[in-house]
């Protein structure tokens, strides 16, 4: 009877097809969170995975094998580095097609370039995050430049401002709330008190302006991009050393870099939010 009592008194065991999917789950988790990492770096040592993956050496090596089979990363057998592969720049450009802005956002970027001489910029907000996702740069030696599929921070960039421009107070509140500002420089707006009165100014602006705020040395000019339901989306910059980018420069490029915005908008079948 006793022995009844304990094989009944605890949880069930699972059933094994139970078992087999937590395990694919698991291998699935694991993978894209090294997926995830080999994407961050420009070529990564399997040590170096491991470690920061907190996985073994020998799990790490068999589940970039599999990706490798799928295409996902790439090896190099003289290096030992590990990179993202075909497979997974596909994927990645499909989402960007899916998104229309990819491909529609080029001739804007390269307009805007050649009309301003800096380095324009595209990306996206992601999780409170900018995510950069297409640029082109200027042709002088000296020039901004974002690796597509690099995140910032959204406080201190010209774009991640010119989207949170578009969005209520308490929207942005809200998600900065149990957030540290990350101080990056002497002008980042680090506090959001700070950061609503840059962003008032913004909204009567037009376009937002990093001065130095993430990098010292670079400045950049934004305005937001919206969908067809009136949410800004993304974003459009140019941005270059602050030695080419005076005030002057700053308040001329303000409205060509509005004005581009406006036009990939309304290319994307977009509309603006009205006030």
């Amino acid at each position: 009877m006793a022995d009844h009592q304990e094989k009944t008194r605890g949880r069930p065991g699972r059933k094994p097809a139970e078992n087999a999917v937590a395990s694919s789950v698991q291998v699935l988790d694991r993978s894209l969170k090294l997926l995830e990492l080999v994407a961050q770096a420009d070529g990564a040592a399997l040590t170096d995975l491991a470690d920061q993956s907190g996985m073994a050496p020998s799990t790490v090596h068999r589940l970039l094998t599999s990706l490798a089979q799928h295409g996902m990363v790439t090896h190099d057998g003289e290096t030992g580095a590990w990179t993202i592969g075909v497979k997974a720049f596909e994927i990645g450009t499909a989402y960007l097609r899916f998104r229309k802005l990819g491909t529609i956002s080029r001739p804007f970027l390269k307009q805007l370039m050649e009309g301003c001489g800096e380095t324009a910029n595209i990306a996206i907000e992601d999780d409170g995050d900018v995510v950069f996702i297409s640029q082109v740069e200027s042709h002088a030696p000296m020039r901004a430049f974002f690796r597509p599929g690099r995140r910032g921070p959204i406080h201190a960039s010209g774009i991640g401002k010119a989207i949170l421009s578009t969005w209520p107070d308490a929207r942005i509140e809200a998600l900065l709330a149990g957030r540290t500002l990350q101080h990056f420089t002497d002008k980042t707006r680090d506090s959001v008190p700070t950061l609503l009165e840059d962003i008032a100014r913004i909204r009567t602006r037009g376009w937002s302006i990093d001065d130095e705020e993430h990098t010292l040395g670079m400045r950049c000019v934004a305005a937001p991009i919206f969908d067809e339901y009136g949410e800004a989306v993304a974003g459009i910059s140019v941005s270059g050393p602050a030695v080419r980018l005076p005030d002057s420069k700053v308040d001329a490029f303000g409205p060509v870099v509005r004005a581009a915005a406006e036009g990939l908008t309304k290319a994307m079948g977009g509309r603006a939010k009205r006030a």
